[in-house]
């Protein structure tokens, strides 16, 4: 199965052309499937630009959702609003609620959106304020207390995701493409071509579910896992284990693209 990854793509800054000539570049590349890690558009337009893309590609979509993608809503309003949106079409397919997907006979695919957890870098001395504390109901008018809170659940959240899917999908599969949106690594979270700074880690990564991911790797050690991640904007390679890689994509606002084509047998 050849598969074009995406993150960070960002259609609401995309007029009309710009979005059509997006999906005929993705359309010229003839793969058998599109994987989205995060921050599509924002919770006005998420549900139009989802469909639409299905309608322009008609291929299968496996994404997970990114933080800008619940912007000028809510996080139970936009997860509802997208479990509906999968009746509309057989294309989209969130892997929050998928469960695992294999790509080939040896190769699944398991993905959460992930979101940060604050539990790396310096949260309480940081100066960083995101328009996701402004923006998303759920965070908005909260103390630095109840925020921290708020996104340790997220993180949590995460992390039983694939505490549950990883075990069941690796006692088949001999490769695990792991689908989410925020680096689950502090050795992932890349900006501007280094590892990003302390006042910007605790939103820059998700400890929780790098916790599991490894825990659950050191112990089937003849298997490997691949990471598809971004929301940074800066793109890397981390080599968390010997058998655990993290891919971070490079993004531009208003400019979309291809981060990788990867062809699983």
């Amino acid at each position: 199965m050849k598969t074009i990854w995406l993150t960070d793509i960002h259609l609401e800054f995309l007029n009309d052309p710009a979005f059509d000539h997006f999906m005929r570049e993705l359309c010229d590349k003839n793969a058998d499937a599109i994987l989205i890690s995060g921050d599509i558009a924002q919770a006005p337009t998420l549900e139009r630009y989802l469909l639409k893309m299905a309608q322009s590609l008609a291929i299968p979509i496996y994404f997970v959702l990114g933080n800008h993608d619940y912007y000028h809503g809510s996080i139970s309003g936009v997860r509802s609003a997208v479990t509906r949106l999968l009746e509309k079409s057989t294309h989209l397919h969130w892997l929050n609620v998928s469960g695992a997907v294999y790509l080939s006979p040896t190769t699944c695919l398991v993905g959460h959106d992930g979101w940060c957890d604050a539990r790396f870098g310096d949260y309480y001395h940081s100066s960083v304020m995101l328009n996701d504390f402004l923006l998303i109901f759920e965070l908005s008018a909260l103390s630095r207390g109840e925020l921290l809170q708020q996104l340790n659940r997220l993180g949590d959240e995460a992390a039983e995701h694939f505490k549950i899917v990883l075990p069941e999908a690796l006692k088949s599969a001999e490769h695990v493409v792991v689908l989410t949106h925020v680096p689950p690594f502090l050795e992932a979270a890349w900006y501007n071509g280094k590892y990003c700074e302390s006042d910007w880690l605790p939103f820059f990564s998700c400890k929780a579910v790098g916790d599991i991911l490894t825990e659950i790797m050191k112990k089937y050690q003849d298997k490997r896992m691949t990471v598809l991640c971004g929301h940074t904007h800066g793109g890397g390679m981390s080599q968390i284990l010997p058998n655990l890689v993290a891919l971070t994509g490079q993004a531009r606002y208003g400019h979309p693209g291809i981060q990788e084509t990867f062809e699983w047998f």
